[in-house]
């Protein structure tokens, strides 16, 4: 049975685990050739294992997301080796503090908005040629509801995801001429170790899990995915869009 994502580049950042793990394994079993970053070898080596246990393969790029040179020396070892890229998932993220916003410490915004934003920003200019080589050039951006919400003390996460949405959205205007489409993807509660550590009290197992919300953003890296400069969000029944 063909798969849909035969002899495709994918490059997913935050990769070693939670939803990212769970990103690279589910586009793996389509037929992606994943380039995986996160900042631990370990977890990478682990990814690796896993993806080659279903028949897949990957490179790892352990790497600081913040290292913003290190983000300019990947697209241009992509274009080295392949000459295109057709998928990038900007997944990596920071919660940063949960604090009112006169309280927050100057370098926790920093990071927020380094990991959040910045990054995704770096890996778009470093990618964007590769994308655009690609016969069909897919981004997705993971952001939160809490980029329209806003609620109170969750200044540094809130304020970087609507950035993050507004980005997306520019780069979707620049690019609809051409075959790259750019959206976002809006996972919801999910069962992962940033939402144990926002939600302490809440029982995981009410909540979906990384591999069940991971399994419909495969369908926004595909080419028969066409739509362009929105938000997409998981539910039970099915990707919907949440805004457009």
């Amino acid at each position: 049975m063909p798969r849909l994502l035969e002899n495709r580049i994918a490059v997913v950042t935050g990769a070693s685990r939670g939803l990212g793990r769970a990103m690279s394994l589910a586009l793996a079993r389509e037929g992606a050739h994943i380039v995986a970053t996160a900042r631990t070898q370990g977890g990478l080596e682990e990814l690796d294992d896993e993806i080659k246990a279903i028949g897949g393969s990957a490179t790892l790029v352990p790497c600081d997301i913040k290292d913003f040179d290190a983000l300019d020396r990947l697209g241009a070892a992509i274009f080295e080796r392949w000459k295109k890229l057709d998928i990038f998932v900007g997944n990596a993220g920071t919660l940063g503090k949960l604090t009112p916003l006169p309280h927050l410490d100057p370098k926790v915004w920093d990071d927020a908005m380094a990991i959040n934003v910045t990054a995704n920003y770096r890996l778009i200019r470093s990618l964007d040629p590769l994308l655009r080589a690609a016969d069909a050039g897919r981004v997705v951006l993971v952001t939160s509801g809490l980029a329209h919400k806003c609620w109170p003390y969750w200044g540094p996460y809130s304020i970087s995801k609507a950035a993050l949405e507004a980005m997306a959205k520019v780069y979707a205007g620049e690019t609809a001429t051409t075959a790259v489409r750019v959206n976002c993807f809006s996972p919801g509660p999910t069962r992962t170790k940033m939402r144990a550590t926002a939600m302490p009290g809440e029982d995981p197992e009410t909540l979906p899990s990384a591999e069940e919300v991971a399994a419909q953003m495969v369908a926004m890296c595909t080419p028969a995915f066409t739509d362009t400069g929105t938000v997409w969000k998981y539910a039970s029944t099915g990707l919907f869009k949440q805004f457009g």
